[in-house]
């Protein structure tokens, strides 16, 4: 009995095959080919258009109050207590002066 031997393919018949299975691949997976060299995705703008001034280079105080300032003749004066308390001493109230004098309350 003789045995009929099979002819070997060559690596360029194996690489063919490979590819044409692979085609069949993706044909099957629903991929034409038809973006060779474009991408997919979009590039984004990142143009900016600054619509609000920079401030960041600038220091400020902020709003700034008034500065108070006592302009009547009601008080006396300012009396300091025990832990540097700072009580003001009406004029209409001589009381208070002698009271802090005397270190009372």
């Amino acid at each position: 009995m003789v045995k009929k031997m099979k002819a070997k393919k060559s690596k360029k018949q194996l690489l063919a095959e490979a590819k044409l299975e692979h085609e069949k691949f993706l044909k099957k997976l629903g991929y034409t080919g038809k973006l060779k060299g474009k991408s997919v995705n979009e590039i984004p703008n990142y143009k900016t258009e600054s619509k609000v001034p920079n401030t960041s280079d600038t220091i400020g105080i902020g709003n700034k109050l008034p500065r108070s300032v006592y302009t009547g003749d009601e008080i006396m004066g300012i009396a300091t207590t025990h832990k540097s308390n700072m009580v003001p001493i009406r004029k209409d109230n001589k009381q208070a002066a002698i009271d802090v004098a005397n270190m009372r309350r």
